[in-house]
């Protein structure tokens, strides 16, 4: 047994914000050659995953020799003895593990993953907190991440780590401005802005800081430079946060609360605590109220909302009082604008809680009360399988519409949307479903399914090839984003503008860079379910469309790829020249998942099976497609492959229609 206080096998740190390097105990450690350092690096990216011998063998060599795995067998060999110089013979390894075909990388400190994790968490640390941590992390920054590899994985990679690097700079002079050290660090944020000027959260802090240090001209010439910028080099207005400091800074309040307000919540909060007993009932309805607007927030907050809405309906039910349920159930009305669940298990647990109020309730209990109900199951089933899903919207619809309760009716009518994809070419379908929403939410006030309907509309008109109106769908849900402190509205507007770029016939490298900019709206989200994968995918499909290889992108079993890897694994296995394999996992394909990127899916499965001679599955494609023929398959408003029956005349082709 491998003695873990043994100092020959101390903490193993891996160090890749620079060149590739390794610490046993604090001691730096000699790894060998550039391709059996990359070997580590390949891992390293994995994060923990087992990544196989045959992918090392394609990440490491473009043409690989003869020998190639062998080769890789006696790197790993040699960097578990590198790493883990106190292991006994044919003792397994603690860090530089096998597993099953291939390797991974566990139990190391990685110096990427600790800036990452930092990063993330300084959102919710106290400033002081915050700026010590992000201290440490940057600290480790030594240079280019992965400097002298030039595969593209580390290519990819080291993009990736170059924009959390920003984001924790950023976050590094947010916390030294709360701290008072405005003045400060306004050089640093100067510096920032000018060598990233497309970055609205660098002028953003800097007009803060500059305003915080009582240079409230420079601060709001620092804001009239960045909006000229945006205007004369991107065509483009200020964000959200950009323009909402610079009217604060106009009122002197650039703390972007009013003080009056913040004096309300602290006395109603500190009323509420001293008068409503701890254990009433009716912080369990508080709670579910107050939950449904930290999930408007996005972000943290969603994230937040998910976990919490969960906990708050298991202590409703252990009360035994089923109508009380129903409402902690019924207060968390937020509705989804796509079709993918950001956690399936929670949503389970929220459809099981549903169903058994629904079950429980009493044979007079109000129409509206159990259409509710039977929306949320509707709302929360979308990505699991049956078709309750669907007949739960249709049931609560019927009984919104007795009810004559606006609000029961747009959420209802929000379940029926999520529920709409039962095959492809069902765009009419769902406009009609927006069109109502804007409607009915907008005569009654109620500006989150009003938001909805814009999206879903937006989502519609781009099926349907109509941006023009998509476009108008889009500043709508934007203004009342605004206005509502809706912030995730902007992850899909901005989307749709980059999906407007790509179907209007930009060139294909320009229209990457601008998915690959609108991707940075997608972190922090709150939206695994969106995120997961979305960019791969959306370089993937704009290349498909243009009948483009796909060379360069991330490889299959990357874990960026989220739930699309199935369908980007033959176009990816067909760019390298591996025709057997390609035709391989043409074979392996399931059916997409009914949802906004059916039509991207089936057109990916498609033509790939074009491409490797399968006709079996071009023939399910070309069948899935057809009702969808005079569509567009770009129904989720996000990103494109192009006119369906474009791919339909590819797919005839084979099939000798």
């Amino acid at each position: 047994m491998i003695d873990e206080q043994d100092p020959m096998n101390g903490p193993l740190r891996v160090g890749v914000l620079g060149p590739v390097t390794a610490w046993v105990d604090g001691v730096p450690v000699p790894l060998g050659g550039p391709r059996q350092q990359a070997v580590l690096a390949r891992l390293v990216v994995a994060g923990g995953r087992l990544v196989t011998t045959d992918r090392l063998v394609d990440d490491l060599w473009d043409e690989p020799p003869r020998g190639a795995v062998a080769a890789v067998r006696t790197f790993v060999a040699d960097l578990r003895r590198r790493l883990e110089p106190g292991r006994a013979p044919r003792t397994p390894a603690r860090h530089l593990v096998t597993d099953g075909p291939g390797y991974a990388l566990r139990g190391a400190e990685v110096d990427a993953q600790e800036l990452e994790r930092t990063t993330g968490d300084a959102r919710d640390l106290p400033p002081a907190a915050a700026r010590s941590a992000l201290d440490r992390a940057l600290g480790a920054w030594r240079g280019t991440p992965y400097a002298g590899l030039d595969q593209p994985w580390a290519v990819t990679e080291r993009s990736r780590l170059a924009g959390v690097r920003l984001v924790a700079v950023e976050r590094r002079a947010e916390a030294r401005v709360a701290l008072g050290e405005a003045a400060d660090v306004v050089p640093e944020l100067d510096a920032h802005a000018a060598e990233h000027p497309w970055r609205e959260e660098a002028w953003r802090l800097l007009a803060l800081a500059l305003y915080r240090s009582g240079r409230q001209a420079d601060a709001l010439a620092v804001l009239r430079r960045a909006r000229a910028l945006l205007a004369d080099e991107l065509g483009v207005d200020p964000g959200r946060r950009l323009a909402e400091l610079e009217t604060r800074l106009l009122r002197h309040d650039e703390d972007g609360a009013a003080p009056a307000a913040r004096d309300v919540w602290e006395q109603t909060t500190a009323a509420y605590e001293r008068v409503v007993a701890a254990g009433a009932r009716t912080r369990l309805e508080s709670t579910a109220t107050l939950l449904r607007t930290l999930a408007l927030t996005g972000g943290d907050g969603l994230a937040e909302a998910r976990h919490r809405r969960v906990a708050a309906v298991r202590a409703a039910e252990q009360l035994g009082d089923p109508e009380l349920t129903a409402r902690v159930i019924n207060a968390s009305d937020v509705p989804g604008a796509w079709t993918r669940s950001d956690d399936a298990a929670l949503a389970a647990e929220l459809v099981a809680a549903a169903e058994r109020t629904l079950g429980a309730l009493p044979a007079g209990a109000p129409d509206a009360v159990r259409a509710r109900l039977l929306a949320t199951v509707a709302v929360e089933s979308r990505g699991l399988p049956g078709p309750r899903g669907s007949s739960a919207a249709h049931e609560a619809e019927a009984l919104a519409r007795r009810s004559g309760d606006p609000a029961a009716l747009a959420f209802a009518l929000a379940g029926r949307y999520l529920t709409r994809f039962e095959r492809t070419g069902l765009a009419p379908e769902r406009d009609a479903i927006g069109t109502e929403l804007v409607s009915l939410a907008g005569r009654h006030g109620l500006s989150t399914f009003e938001i909805l309907g814009h999206l879903v509309r937006l989502q519609a008109r781009s099926a349907l090839g109509d941006l023009e109106a998509a476009q108008r769908h889009a500043d709508a849900a934007d203004a009342l984003g605004t206005r509502h402190e809706r912030p995730l509205v902007a992850v899909f507007t901005q989307w749709f503008g980059t999906l407007r770029e790509a179907a209007s016939g930009a060139p294909v490298a320009d229209a990457e860079r601008a998915y690959r900019a609108a991707s940075g709206t997608l972190a922090g989200s709150g939206m695994p379910g969106v995120a997961d994968g979305l960019l791969p995918l959306a370089l993937l499909a704009l290349r498909v469309g243009r009948g483009r290889p796909a060379d360069g992108l991330p490889a299959a079993d990357d874990a960026g790829w989220g739930p699309w890897a199935p369908w980007a694994r033959p176009h990816l296995h067909l760019a390298r020249g591996a025709a057997a394999e390609a035709a391989d996992a043409v074979r392996r394909l399931t059916d997409p998942p009914p949802g906004l990127l059916a039509e991207v899916l089936w057109v990916l499965a498609g033509r790939a099976a074009v491409a490797v001679g399968d006709v079996r599955v071009a023939r399910r494609a070309a069948e899935a497609l057809a009702p969808a023929a005079g569509e567009t398959a770009a129904g989720s408003g996000m990103l494109t492959a192009g006119r369906v029956a474009d791919h339909l005349d590819v797919l005839a082709a084979i099939l000798g229609n």
